[in-house]
């Protein structure tokens, strides 16, 4: 048996050469889960936060017979800023709802936008933008 057959039926070493190509892969594909978690968890927190603002924009503040005081729109962006939450390197932006009528009924839009860049470890990896939205009916003022 010649020297050069001998090392190509050595398996000595194989395990960590297996490992030392397939760890990497994995730890990147790890990171990328963690980040994709934090994305979620930031879809929830959009989610509580509007559902937080449409309660406090339906609201009859101060109801008397001649009708309601309605929260204002600086009003429920604060509530919604307040109940927002999510974890990570993203941001959320609010922008500031405006009264708008169909008809008889008056309503608001509310809306949060989350943008979070991601990185694979070495690579910077794309910018996730996820935005939810809400329409609110508003009590008769």
């Amino acid at each position: 048996m010649t020297r050069l057959t001998r090392i190509l039926r050595n398996d000595d070493g194989v395990a960590v050469v297996e490992t030392a190509l397939g760890l990497p892969i994995l730890i990147v594909m790890i990171y990328m889960f963690v980040q994709l978690a934090q994305v979620y968890r930031a879809m929830s927190g959009i989610q509580h936060a509007l559902g937080e603002g449409a309660r406090y924009a339906t609201l009859c503040l101060d109801p008397t017979d001649a009708g309601c005081t309605i929260p204002t729109p600086g009003d429920v962006k604060d509530v919604i800023d307040n109940s927002v939450y999510g974890i990570g390197p993203g941001t959320f932006d609010t922008p500031t709802p405006t009264k708008e009528t169909d008809g008889t009924s008056s309503y608001y839009d509310l809306s949060v936008t989350y943008s979070q860049p991601t990185n694979l470890l070495l690579f910077p990896g794309p910018t996730i933008n996820v935005s939810r939205s809400k329409r609110v009916w508003l009590a008769a003022a």
